[in-house]
């Protein structure tokens, strides 16, 4: 028997209630960092290894807010957790994505995400992937998480 898969991320917020998106490679959409938990790890664990992975961003474990599991795909949840960064910790020209995969066409090694951006609120679903942007739209609402971090 299969469980759901749980993918853990941190949606990173700025002074101004925008939220740090990454393009993944060779997609249309934008996401927030995240992925799968290792063996034994634990969901805050996951998500801070998948924010240095994918952003080089490195915050204190204490400082994310734990927002729960939410419903993401038929075959996927979202552990999700809040952080809100100042303009000095986060920087964009400063991310760097340390995790590849394999390019389907040629098995190049690319990285996964390729370029960031804050996104207000408003601006979430020209960017966000169906999936992200609909939770954003109806269980987590970022304004609301901007005047609650």
């Amino acid at each position: 028997m299969t469980g759901r898969g749980v993918s853990c991320g941190v949606v990173i917020l700025n002074a101004q209630g925008d939220v740090l998106l990454c393009h993944a490679t060779e997609t249309t959409h934008w996401d927030v960092p995240k992925g799968a938990a290792d063996p034994g790890e634990s969901p805050r664990e996951a998500a801070l290894r998948e924010l240095v992975e994918e952003t080089g961003i490195v915050l204190p474990a204490e400082r994310l807010k734990d927002l729960g599991r939410f419903v993401y795909r038929r075959d996927k949840d979202l552990h999700l957790f809040a952080v809100r960064v100042s303009e000095q910790e986060v920087r964009l020209e400063n991310c760097v994505c340390e995790s590849y995969f394999p390019r389907y066409s040629d098995g190049t090694m690319i990285p996964e995400m390729d370029a960031y951006r804050w996104v207000s609120p408003a601006e979430v679903d020209a960017f966000a992937s169906r999936s992200l942007a609909r939770l954003f739209q109806t269980t987590l609402s970022l304004v609301e998480l901007h005047e609650t971090l």
